[in-house]
């Protein structure tokens, strides 16, 4: 009776064990969905990962073969397509110009069966409400919308303005959870650094739930006890 229930475990948790294992190996790859054969390969490692793991009428070797196939067809295609542009052409596809030089391309959109309905939707999604705005627009192959808006319609950058660069770092998180993260700490903030900016505060490191250095250089600290009155997600 026990074996009849051990065999399904296994298989569950082995199944689950070789996903995240070739997540971790290309998951970006897979998640991006960028290309039409990462789609398709993240819908086929599901089909298989779920028979593997509840198919009892398969057995478990015959899918991990076809698995390790599939992976392995999945990387063939990754390494062609970084050596030749016009197999990666075939392969990723390419975008759909939509708009050029400020004009819609109709053309274009009924042959991929996109809508202007679509368009606006897409480009609201952008935050774009005048088509009037807009020198080129590209559908990409992921689905998602490229803009290059008119020059006269870009944002002002502080080089337009001629005003000085500031040069902005990566935020680096130093307490989580109430611990430091000593792999984050350096010779400017050190764990002395750390320590005493929570003794300003008059916190210990048991108190601090997140600690960051902004991209700007400024320290942020949120303690566990956030002391509101009326917390909106508390009962």
């Amino acid at each position: 009776m026990i074996e009849t229930y051990l065999f399904p475990i296994f298989r569950t948790i082995a199944s689950f064990v070789i996903l995240i294992i070739v997540t971790l190996m290309i998951g970006k790859h897979i998640n991006s969905h960028k290309t039409h054969y990462s789609f398709a390969l993240s819908i086929t490692i599901g089909s298989i990962i779920a028979n593997m793991a509840f198919d009892s009428a398969i057995p478990f070797k015959e899918m991990l073969v076809s698995f390790i196939t599939i992976i392995f067809i999945f990387y063939c295609f990754l390494v062609l397509s970084a050596k030749r542009r016009h197999i990666r052409a075939w392969f990723s596809g390419s975008p759909t110009v939509l708009i050029e030089n400020g004009k819609i391309l109709e053309h274009n959109m009924r042959k991929i069966k996109f809508s202007l309905d679509d368009l606006d939707q897409h480009l609201r999604e952008l935050g774009v409400f005048d088509l009037n705005e807009l020198e080129f627009v590209f559908l990409e192959v992921s689905g998602q919308l490229s803009i290059k808006k008119k020059e006269k319609y870009e944002p002002v950058s502080r080089k337009d303005l001629q005003l000085p660069a500031e040069k902005e770092g990566i935020p680096r998180e130093l307490i989580m959870d109430g611990k430091l993260i000593e792999k984050n700490l350096n010779e400017t903030y050190s764990k002395q650094w750390v320590l005493q900016e929570c003794k300003k505060r008059n916190l210990e490191l048991k108190d601090v739930f997140y600690a960051v250095i902004n991209s700007n250089g400024s320290l942020f600290i949120d303690q566990y006890e956030d002391h509101l009155r009326s917390p909106t997600d508390v009962e």
